[in-house]
């Protein structure tokens, strides 16, 4: 079993596997007679292939207990998908680069600060949706549309805080 510490979640450390999505590090410009600040394009939606659209869903987790094992990661290979913390939920995070299989060595695990989202690019392997204390509200971003858009890879994990 490949047994992980999670690391703090930064842009550097995430960006081989995706975007991190936190307005607190972006620039923004106002809108709304200057009643809004507008954190613009955080993150790249990928939707590929034909007749695909960009869905935007709630996704509510229950809380997943520490040490967390898994048995598997998936992957999207058709589409980015992108996770956002409603409630300052803190979640885990488990990634591994795009391919045919996982090398154990290129996983990584992090862990959010609760205000921070994540968008995997389109073929990042990823574990499920891990929210941390207590039960989680996300906003998802994802890929619709036809085509086989979700695999899984046998890999027995350990992830420790």
């Amino acid at each position: 079993m490949l047994e992980l510490k999670a690391e703090p979640l930064t842009a550097d450390a995430f960006a081989p596997f995706g975007d991190v999505i936190d307005a607190r590090a972006s620039a923004w410009f106002p809108i709304n007679a200057g009643r809004t600040r507008r954190h613009h394009d955080l993150a790249t939606v990928e939707t590929l292939g034909e007749g695909a659209r960009t869905l935007i869903s709630i996704f509510v987790s229950q809380p997943v207990k520490v040490p967390l094992e898994l048995d598997f990661l998936e992957r999207h290979p058709l589409g980015s998908q992108a996770f956002m913390p409603l409630h300052e939920e803190r979640f885990l995070i488990v990634v591994a680069p795009s391919g045919d299989a996982i090398d154990p060595a290129e996983v990584r695990a992090f862990v959010t600060d609760g205000r921070q989202g994540v968008n995997y690019r389109a073929g990042t392997w990823h574990a499920i949706q891990s929210v941390l204390a207590r039960e989680g509200e996300f906003l998802v971003v994802d890929r619709g549309g036809e085509g086989h858009n979700c695999d899984e890879f046998s890999l027995p994990l350990r992830i420790i805080l």
